[in-house]
């Protein structure tokens, strides 16, 4: 019964949140500042949750093949390769380091 409570909740707190967005006037949207925190937003959330994957282990920072994976990703994307290539590269070195570790 909880469960749907908290679906209930969840879904009446999206729809809060949507109905908040629509009634912000379009004028404060336009303001420089706000454009730019928009840009970068999205950016600055998925580079979080990223860290927050590649380096934590529930409450503790562990550095293991997945940071080895997190780097060889950012050598290739600063090589300028294509989006496969770094993903690829990315599984490589990280499976790469797993095996050798054991």
């Amino acid at each position: 019964m909880s469960t749907w409570i908290a679906i209930g909740v969840t879904a009446l707190g999206c729809y809060v949140v949507k109905l908040v967005g629509l009634l912000v006037p379009a004028g404060a949207l336009e303001q420089p500042l706000v454009r730019r925190l928009a840009a970068l937003l999205p950016v600055a959330l998925l580079a979080a949750l990223t860290a927050q994957q590649a380096f934590g282990d529930g409450h503790a920072l562990v550095l293991d093949a997945r940071a080895a994976g997190v780097a060889a990703a950012a050598v290739a994307l600063v090589l300028r390769a294509p989006f496969l290539l770094v993903v690829a590269a990315s599984v490589v070195v990280t499976a790469g380091v797993r095996a050798m570790g054991g």
